[in-house]
């Protein structure tokens, strides 16, 4: 059975209609600090707190081609070490709603990835961070987590000649004490490409690829293609990032969501 879509489809289309609303506006922002917020904003490993929300919605899920929502509340903020070296930490706590057997949802909280990456605080034209990546163990059930820690490795790095902001992110999470069913080894990639105009407007293509290393080879990977449009403004003082994604599977495990809708709001504090 497919799932009602009439409230789920509204709020979805509401929350689009205000991001759009937004992304329209004109701004108000002097263009050289526009284009700074801009780059920053695109840069994993900026010296500046950032407080992202961003929501993924997948679509034709399941066998019954049914939804789901991840809403991740994703806070960065860097500590200055000393003159040479920043840690940059970024935590992830996803809120999902997703289908259940039967005509049912389960919603909660999903496991909390926290990583720091170590980076130099005058980067040269490759700008680079390293570090370890935690999972914990937050979900609400068993559905919505793997229910042990896991333990790995992340890297990011970019460039960012003239408009453009170009390079990628990469972790591996390995389970902790998991085994059989529960065992762990999951490999998450993300390219990023954003080429940024005047008035805080920018393209962005920005997909997350992921590799479950302990499934056959036809259900490992999931490959999106596509990308979205964002805009750089203000909200009475505070910058803001605003952007708007959608995405198509071009490979998916077999019952795996054929495309995805990205919306993103985000607070800048830049010092």
């Amino acid at each position: 059975m497919r799932e009602p879509y009439n409230r789920s489809f509204m709020g979805r289309a509401g929350t689009l209609l205000v991001l759009l609303g937004i992304l329209a506006s004109d701004g108000l922002l002097a263009a050289g600090s526009t284009e700074d917020l801009a780059k920053a904003a695109q840069n994993p490993v900026a010296s500046m707190i950032s407080l992202p929300l961003q929501n993924n919605t997948s679509f034709n899920l399941g066998p019954d081609d049914r939804t789901q929502n991840v809403l991740n509340i994703q806070p960065v903020i860097p500590v200055s070490l000393n003159d040479d070296w920043n840690l940059i930490t970024r935590t992830i706590i996803p809120v999902l709603s997703q289908p259940v057997p039967g005509d049912e949802r389960s919603n909660g909280i999903g496991d909390t990835l926290f990583t720091a990456f170590l980076s130099p605080a005058k980067p040269g034209n490759v700008i680079w961070g390293l570090g370890p990546v935690v999972q914990m163990p937050t979900a609400s059930n068993r559905s919505m987590g793997n229910d042990t820690w896991g333990l790995g490795l992340s890297g990011v790095a970019l460039t960012m000649p003239g408009r453009w902001v170009i390079g990628a992110l990469v972790n591996n999470v390995w389970g902790v004490g998991s085994h059989g069913n529960d065992d762990q080894n999951l490999m998450t990639l993300q390219y990023f490409i954003n080429y940024n105009f005047d008035k805080g407007w920018y393209l962005s293509s920005a997909p997350i690829i992921t590799a479950d290393w302990n499934r056959d080879s036809a259900d490992r990977w999931v490959v999106p293609f596509g990308g979205g449009v964002g805009k750089i403004f203000k909200v009475g003082d505070q910058p803001m990032n605003a952007q708007v994604h959608a995405y198509y599977n071009a490979r998916k495990p077999d019952q795996g969501a054929d495309w995805s809708l990205r919306l993103q709001v985000q607070w800048l504090f830049p010092k």
